[in-house]
């Protein structure tokens, strides 16, 4: 009687393991890969994309959106929004000139910035999770009276800081060859990280976002998780005020004027979804470098800064319309 010989056991184990698909492989790595393709575009339509000034020059500017991005990830994971988190960066930047000029310490202009952004938020908070009002009609009217708010402090004009600028670090400087705006996002990443993936709250954030009734049911405390990530999204608005603030060394009411839609467009683009419970903030890191260099080749291009926002309107519309898209694909 003829014995068959025994099947190779890593034939067997490559055959039995699933092969992603393509729409998997993109998921993962597609942003990825639109930001290489983009910086490759970019160097070669505009040559001075390249150069170490250049460099500078976006690793600055992402920094600001980033930090609002981040705080902006946790209110979009809980399946919110935060349409006022560009006039917390003008209010937050002109209360810390205010500060300054008036003789406090660097240190207390700084907080008091970075406060001020977190009680706006706080509110936003209250009005949504106690009173239930949405998310959108609440946040719409903090941009309009927060804004309102700057051009009052400053009587429609710019602040002017006094002398020089004392935490002008957090925007103009350097911290070991590294331009210290670089350093404050870096650390905030890390810090949102670090509460997304290693504590009972960021499973929280992501038990809201995904189904709240059976977050509610499952003994979690909603309307604290809602209160906390828009006091926390303030909070980043109020840091990035205070960064914008220390880079152009002044107070300006119109300062954040449209960075509430580039926030929304770099976490969406890096893959979270405005339906809640789905993201990661990596791809909120990488969405906001997309933006960053978008905009930076578009201006080395000289393209008009009206047709600039077309485009970045444009790249806001195909974002959301590639998460419904996954949405609908995922049932």
């Amino acid at each position: 009687m003829t014995r068959t010989a025994p099947a190779d056991s890593s034939a067997l184990e490559k055959a039995e393991r699933p092969r992603r698909s393509f729409g998997q492989v993109w998921d993962r790595y597609g942003i990825l890969i639109v930001l290489l393709a983009m910086v490759a575009l970019m160097a070669v339509i505009a040559p001075n994309f390249w150069s170490l000034s250049n460099g500078f020059n976006v690793a600055r500017a992402v920094s600001i959106n980033a930090v609002l991005a981040a705080g902006m990830t946790l209110v979009i994971l809980t399946g919110g929004i935060d349409l006022s988190v560009g006039s917390v960066i003008g209010v937050a930047g002109v209360t810390s000139v205010l500060l300054w000029n008036g003789g406090a310490p660097a240190l207390v202009a700084v907080l008091g910035g970075i406060l001020v952004g977190a009680a706006a938020g706080l509110l936003n908070g209250l009005l949504v999770a106690y009173l239930a009002l949405p998310a959108f009609i609440v946040t719409l009217g903090a941009l309009t009276y927060l804004r309102g708010t700057a051009y009052a402090l400053t009587d429609g004009q710019p602040l002017i800081a006094k002398g020089d600028l004392g935490f002008r670090l957090l925007g103009n400087g350097n911290i070991a060859a590294i331009p210290s705006p670089v350093v404050v996002m870096v650390i905030t990443y890390l810090a949102v990280w670090f509460v997304l993936e290693r504590t009972t709250f960021g499973r929280h954030i992501y038990a809201v976002g995904g189904n709240v009734e059976a977050a509610r049911l499952a003994g979690i405390k909603v309307k604290r998780v809602l209160l906390k990530v828009y006091l926390l999204a303030g909070l980043t608005a109020g840091l990035a005020g205070v960064m914008f603030a220390a880079r152009v060394e002044s107070g300006q009411p119109r300062a954040g004027e449209g960075y509430e839609l580039d926030a929304i467009a770099a976490v969406v683009l890096g893959g979270t979804s405005l339906f809640g419970g789905r993201g990661r903030i990596h791809g909120t890191f990488v969405g906001a470098l997309i933006i960053g260099v978008l905009s930076n080749g578009l201006v080395l291009m000289n393209v008009p800064f009206f047709t600039q926002l077309i485009i970045k309107g444009a790249v806001i519309i195909v974002a959301v319309g590639l998460d419904s898209l996954k949405n609908w694909r995922s049932g």
